[in-house]
């Protein structure tokens, strides 16, 4: 019996020392994500995290404020001055607050492929008990923004284009 049980322990100690394949870094859970009526969408050949970068320090770099700065998402705001007339009349008056352009940009993907989601809104009186957010459709000035996002995550990422 013994000299039948040396054997397998022998087999089985050589099979546990045995190395296994490496493993590959899992990416954490990426959201699956919805693209909205009159929200704008682009494919970047560039990382979720080199997404998020690029927005930050472009936003950083043009004076607007970053509000929510996640993995997935960065919202930005800008306080509209002037002249609102136009705004007064399509969304109603903003006279118990700022007035806003709130900028949301949601983004999914894998390291040299991700797909960026923008949608937009006016907010009358931000941040008071009387705020209002009216979504904006996407126009060609937003599109561009966009796209210029596109642009500078991908000069960095070092990813062949899509």
């Amino acid at each position: 019996m013994r000299k039948l049980l040396l054997p397998v322990l022998l087999l089985a100690g050589l099979a546990a020392c045995q190395s296994s394949p490496p493993q590959r870094a899992s990416l954490p859970q990426q959201p699956t994500l919805t693209i909205p009526d009159g929200a704008q969408s682009v494919t970047i050949a560039a990382g979720p995290e080199a997404v998020r970068e690029a927005l930050v320090s472009s936003a950083k770099e043009r004076g607007t404020a970053v509000v929510q700065d996640e993995a997935n998402m960065v919202v930005m705001e800008r306080k509209m001055a002037g002249d609102t007339a136009a705004l007064d009349a399509e969304f109603g008056p903003s006279d118990n607050g700022d007035r806003i352009i709130r900028i949301r940009v949601r983004f999914t993907g894998e390291p040299c492929r991700t797909l960026a989601v923008q949608d937009l809104a006016v907010v009358n009186n931000a941040r008071t008990a009387l705020e209002q957010s009216f979504v904006l459709p996407g126009n060609p000035n937003t599109l561009q923004s966009l796209q210029g996002l596109k642009q500078r995550a991908e000069r960095r990422s070092g990813c062949p284009a899509v």
